[in-house]
Order: structure tokens, then C-alpha cells, then sequence
């Protein structure tokens, strides 16, 4: 696999981010750049941060992949449509705030593949129940295909990264 030695930069990269819970935040003002720190090319192994995100010995995980297609029921009119978006945006975000969707995004053409998912599970029966969960799925807007997939265990640490670049929340 060549994108194991990526995947482990990323990772190590990562490492020198994570601050202990005893330490107050750092602001932009008072800290060291997170920035920098991410993409320090010299930093060591951390056993500490990959006991905590559960990597492997190459810094991987298990996850499960999703893409969200077209579903067969796409007729609603204009509100309920965005009734049924702002619904599915709601529970994307509850996933992630639970730690159980790591990340998350649609396609930006108009393809039949939407969007993709990555949960933070280790069974595609786990990525199914959550799936159900959405309304965008229940009303058959949406279908979802789902894969395990072996990456970084560092994509849990992207939603509270994100959080880091967010002005307004959607």
C-alpha cells in the first residue's frame, strides 16, 4: 500500500496537536501555532495518541464508508425538501457530536452519488442503524451503499479541527 506511509505522516503529524486535558486551551493570541505543529515533519511516535484514537501499528483503524445516493423518492415539493435537508443536516451533526461520523460531505456535481459518510464503527450492521436514523433516508430521498474501510486513525480528530475553522455553524 503506498498510501501507508502517507497515512502515517498524517497521523504523527497530528500527534503534536492533541493537548492534555490538564492544559487550558491555547488561543491564537497566547499559543504556539496548531498549524505548524500539525505539519512538523520531526515528530516522534506518540503511543499516548494512538492508544487514544485506536490505531494500529501503521496508524490505521477500521471504519465504515458510506455513499449516499439517490433515492427513489426525490418528488417532495421545494419545502419539504429542505425540511427533509435541514433534518439530515441536524443529524449528521448529532453523529458527529457522538463520535460515531467522523466525517462527512456531499459530491459537488449532480451526480447520483450525493455524498459520502465515514462512521466511527467497526461493523457495516453499526453504520446501518445510524443510517436509519435519517430522515433524508426514511423518506427515501437518500439510499445509502456501506463499506468497511481500513484508513488514518486520525479522522476522529478532524471534526474537532473542524470546529477550529467554523464561523457560523450550519
Amino acid at each position: 500500500m503506498n498510501s501507508i506511509p502517507y497515512l502515517l505522516f498524517v497521523c504523527i503529524c497530528f500527534a503534536g496537536c492533541i493537548q492534555t486535558e490538564n492544559k487550558a486551551p491555547q488561543t491564537e493570541a497566547s499559543g504556539p501555532d496548531l498549524f505548524a505543529q500539525i505539519t512538523e515533519p520531526n515528530v516522534a511516535y506518540d503511543s499516548t495518541l494512538a492508544t487514544k484514537l485506536q490505531a494500529d501499528e501503521y496508524g490505521m483503524a477500521q471504519y465504515v464508508m458510506a455513499f449516499l445516493k439517490a433515492g427513489p423518492n426525490r418528488s417532495q415539493d421545494s419545502l419539504t425538501a429542505a425540511n427533509l435537508q435541514k433534518a439530515h443536516l441536524a443529524n449528521i451533526t448529532r453523529m458527529a457530536e457522538e463520535g460515531k461520523l467522523v466525517l462527512a460531505g456531499p459530491f459537488m456535481d449532480d451526480g447520483e452519488v450525493r455524498g459520502i459518510y465515514i462512521f466511527n464503527v467497526k461493523t457495516v450492521e453499526e453504520a446501518r442503524t445510524l443510517t436509519a436514523t435519517d430522515p433524508a433516508i426514511q423518506a427515501g430521498r437518500l439510499v445509502m451503499e456501506l463499506h468497511p474501510w481500513y484508513g488514518s486513525a486520525v479522522l476522529p480528530l478532524i471534526v474537532p479541527l473542524h470546529h477550529r475553522l467554523e464561523k457560523t455553524k450550519i
